[in-house]
């Protein structure tokens, strides 16, 4: 049947790109393919109309076969995968007419354009009827005369709302032409509500440290290893978010199209809005439940005190950091992991305190923490390198994260065993991971260095007029890419001194990263314009089947 489809849609002058047609092999499945339709420049109207005429065809085909036979579609086709097979095919229809929306708008905004110049041009000449006479010439034009492409709208709206919603137009239309929702003042109103909640807790909560002397020298560090952990977890948290914030507000304002490289859908993505009140919100939890834990341990009022830092790990983590963000993230993986064990330890009372920071069972995870981010980055990019034909691009790409790794694991080990040996060898491993990073920040993400490029050391298209920024950026990611000198130089730090360092390096680290984003954003925006990508490549479910003869 794949076939049939297949040699109908190349009849029409469809050609299949990015997935061969290859030999299945004996006693297994066919593989599922995902094909890119390329449809020709010379005919584009009649090969769209052959698409979905096909496509609906073949489709109406399968849904009948399988109902008939009441064997849910043979050996191979299941309720399942005709569930996601349909809803591959609606996807690709909302895109298609996504697709011929745009050719419609970039039609009108060349009439307008064009007509704005000629009123230009007879301002300035005086020449009216000349002027007239390129208008009339534009007009007659076939991309502004035909009407090919409404008609094409037309028959994909028709198409759709017969198959895929049961002759609903209105439902039909939430799919097709999706309304934005409105913007509500209230979630500004809870976003200044928290913050200023966050800033009277923390004046209160500095405020009683101060008058209980818990920060000083003299006092116990308990308090420090079981209040650090726990508010640093969520402060970088609350950080990472709040720059996430921070660059959808940048990315708005330059209008780089951060939803389509995400392919988020932009009626339920995260405004800033949204991560600014997450943030904000998260912060006054955390310090409100800090206050009240400072106020009850002064007081002596009860034994079960400490575990009231321990509740704020019910609160729900926001899902959508992305294995990059997880490598700047090490330093919180880290502190859930002390948290986790303190509050177990000390809740189930099984093993002492003091099992999460001396144990060799706790140090050992401590490895596989630092090393699980950047794991898992090397395996996105082998695992593309093998489904995207073996380009040498991801390969190296991994590599960088391998680096990572084998400099994480030397200043892993220096901290356990201080020996000149150990320390050449955490150096020498950082400075050229370091490197490797470096050289891929500034040329492969941001696209900077360009020789060839019009604007010294940058690329040939900036979104930001002024351009000292960018290098202004370049020498704040050097920098900041240094941070790990800090772990090698062994500063005589008393324990809370020694935690505010830490915690301030980890901060470095955030921002570090949300500066990264919105350079890695701008550069692949300007890629997807260069190669004019606006609509998503959607796969379609048609099974790659062949003879054996």
């Amino acid at each position: 049947m794949a076939e049939e489809v297949m040699a109908a849609l190349e009849r029409n002058g469809v050609s299949f790109i990015g997935s061969p047609r290859g030999k299945a092999k004996k006693g297994m499945k066919p593989k599922m393919a995902s094909m890119r339709i390329d449809i020709p420049a010379t005919t584009p109207g009649r090969t769209i109309s052959a698409v979905t005429s096909q496509i609906t065809m073949i489709w109406e085909d399968i849904i009948n076969g399988s109902r008939k036979d009441g064997s849910n579609g043979g050996d191979y086709i299941t309720r399942k995968k005709i569930q996601h097979a349909e809803k591959m095919i609606r996807s690709a229809f909302v895109e298609l007419y996504r697709a011929l929306g745009l050719l419609k708008t970039y039609s009108s905004l060349n009439m307008k354009a064009f007509t704005k110049i000629v009123k230009k041009f007879e301002k300035v000449s005086n020449q009216r009827q000349a002027a007239d006479t390129f208008l009339r010439k534009v007009k007659r034009s076939h991309f502004i005369s035909s009407d090919k492409v409404v008609k094409l709208e037309d028959e994909v709206e028709a198409i759709f709302t017969e198959k895929f919603t049961d002759k609903d137009r209105k439902k039909a239309m939430k799919f097709l032409k999706p309304q934005q929702p409105k913007d509500s003042h209230m979630i500004t109103f809870f976003v200044g509500l928290f913050t200023g909640s966050f800033v009277t807790l923390f004046s209160v909560y500095a405020i009683l440290a101060h008058f209980c002397g818990i920060f000083s020298s003299s006092t116990e560090t308990g308090y420090v290893e079981i209040v650090y952990p726990v508010f640093s977890m969520f402060a970088l948290l609350s950080l990472h978010i709040f720059l996430y914030g921070c660059n959808i507000f940048m990315w708005k304002c330059t209008r780089i199209n951060h939803n389509f490289i995400f392919d988020f859908n932009s009626r339920t993505a995260l405004k800033h809005r949204d991560a600014f009140l997450i943030c904000a919100s998260f912060m006054t939890t955390v310090v409100g439940a800090l206050v009240i834990h400072l106020f009850l341990k002064s007081a002596h009022v009860s034994d079960h005190v400490d575990a009231i830092p321990g509740a704020l790990l019910v609160v729900l983590m926001v899902d959508f950091f992305m294995a990059d963000q997880l490598t700047s993230q090490i330093p919180l993986l880290r502190h859930i992991e002390f948290t986790a064990c303190y509050f177990m330890a000390g809740g189930f009372r099984t093993h002492p305190i003091e099992t999460c920071t001396r144990s060799q069972h706790y140090k050992l995870l401590a490895y596989v923490i630092s090393f699980l981010p950047y794991y898992w980055r090397a395996m996105q990019c082998a695992r593309r390198y093998i489904e995207e034909g073996y380009e040498l691009h991801h390969l190296a790409n991994g590599g960088k994260y391998v680096s990572a790794m084998l400099a994480a694991a030397a200043r892993l080990k220096y901290a356990v065993e201080p020996t000149t040996f150990w320390l050449a060898v955490v150096v020498i491993s950082s400075f050229a991971a370091t490197g490797y990073q470096l050289y891929w920040d500034f040329v492969r993400d941001w696209g900077f260095f360009d020789r060839r490029s019009r604007n010294k050391w940058l690329r040939d298209d900036l979104i930001l007029k002024n351009k000292g920024i960018y290098y202004v950026s370049i020498a704040l990611n050097l920098v900041l890419r240094l941070a790990w000198i800090e772990s090698v130089m062994r500063l005589n730090l008393g324990p809370v001194e020694h935690r505010l360092v830490d915690f301030l390096l980890a901060s470095l680290e955030i921002t570090r990263r949300g500066h990264w984003n919105f350079y890695r954003l701008e550069n692949e925006h300007l890629n997807n314009a260069g190669k004019f990508r606006a609509v998503k490549q959607v796969p379609l479910p048609f099974r790659e089947m062949e003879s054996d003869g």
